[in-house]
């Protein structure tokens, strides 16, 4: 068999990056020999870690349509003129065996050119509400790799394979909880929060947990927040109290989820996965300002099931203390929240989706 080719397209946010790279690492341990290029979207955050993780990546110039009148809105038929011609050229100078796309802008793009061509097509959708390139591009597609049930109004029902979501390989192996506290210097005799915004941070989470330090601290806690690099000048003076520890980012990610009893999260794909994984108790408190509103569906399709507790931003102010000094108080409700998070979990996501792509290489 020749060497297989794969062109891989997914960009924007980390929940389209992380498993773009996932399954491109997961391809390369089957076949060392394979050749990979990745296609990303010019100015975004995918054209630095796509060559961090080791792979080739190509930009198109490509970006989404804003919800107001702006100069992008008018340049987009453009660009969209623009990155077609160019993942034409890309595609025909590289020709991939396969496309797999894990959504952004530039991924729809290549995955139209490729279905045109007559090159097998891989979507893999992360969220419970599928974004308008995958809704688009799902006809064409071979294959649907998807993260959720119940989405055949989306998608082609003979095409869809329940997958669920790539996750750090690190997390499906569960860390010590001993090893944890060490690594965080925690209090074994005190319950921990951690709290998590995503790398960028999140804005609204840090609002709530610099007004609430003091009820939360009043449960007999200790705090892992992880506030973002865009705010870590704001709290970091938060590190002064005593059972609070700000960071920007946290790299021993399984090592947190190990040390933490209770978690307060954004619910992006890639956050709800690892959390159905590592099965901790959760408040989930979606980001109202992403397409389509597709963080509450992600919250309240884990939330319907009875596997986290979901509190709407606007809900905060009211509902937010009961919540959780219920949950912290009750080993009950932490427990069962634990198991039926847990028994949402995909753990072999990566190596299924891989699967359904090498059925495809002629």
């Amino acid at each position: 068999m020749k060497k297989p080719r794969f062109i891989i397209s997914g960009g924007g946010t980390g929940g389209h990056i992380y498993p773009a790279v996932a399954i491109a690492n997961e391809l390369k341990s089957r076949f060392p020999e394979a050749e990979f290029l990745f296609v990303g979207a010019k100015d975004k955050m995918e054209m630095q870690k796509v060559p961090q993780a080791g792979y080739a990546i190509k930009g198109l110039w490509i970006s989404g349509i804003q919800r107001k009148l702006t100069l992008d809105n008018a340049m987009f038929p453009f660009k969209l003129l623009s990155s077609m011609w160019n993942s034409f050229r890309i595609i025909k100078s590289f020709k991939p065996d396969v496309v797999i796309g894990t959504g952004g802008f530039a991924s729809g793009a290549v995955l139209k050119v490729a279905s045109i061509l007559g090159i097998p097509t891989v979507i893999q959708e992360q969220n419970s509400y599928p974004g308008i390139t995958n809704k688009l591009l799902a006809k064409k597609a071979n294959k649907i790799c998807v993260a959720y049930e119940n989405l055949e109004r989306f998608f082609p029902k003979d095409k869809m394979i329940l997958t669920g979501n790539p996750v750090r390989q690190d997390l499906i192996n569960e860390a010590n909880k001993s090893e944890a506290i060490a690594y965080f210097k925690l209090d074994a005799n005190k319950k921990t929060l951690l709290v998590l915004g995503g790398s960028l941070g999140a804005r609204r989470i840090n609002q709530l947990i610099e007004k609430e330090l003091d009820f939360l601290l009043s449960q007999n806690i200790q705090i892992i927040w992880q506030c973002g690099k865009l705010y870590l000048n704001d709290y970091s003076k938060y590190n002064e109290k005593e059972n609070v520890q700000v960071v920007a980012f946290i790299d021993r990610m399984d090592l947190v989820y190990a040390a933490a009893d209770v978690v307060i999260s954004r619910s992006g794909a890639s956050s709800v996965s690892e959390l159905c994984i590592v099965g901790k108790p959760t408040i989930f408190i979606p980001s109202p300002n992403v397409a389509e509103d597709h963080q509450t569906k992600n919250a309240k399709a884990i939330s319907d099931k009875n596997g986290a507790i979901l509190i709407r931003e606007s809900e905060l102010e009211t509902q937010f203390e009961t919540v959780f000094s219920d949950l912290i108080s009750s080993e009950s409700k932490q427990s069962e929240l634990s198991q039926n998070i847990k028994k949402l979990a995909l753990p072999n996501a990566t190596k299924d989706i891989v699967e359904e792509i090498i059925k495809l290489i002629k």
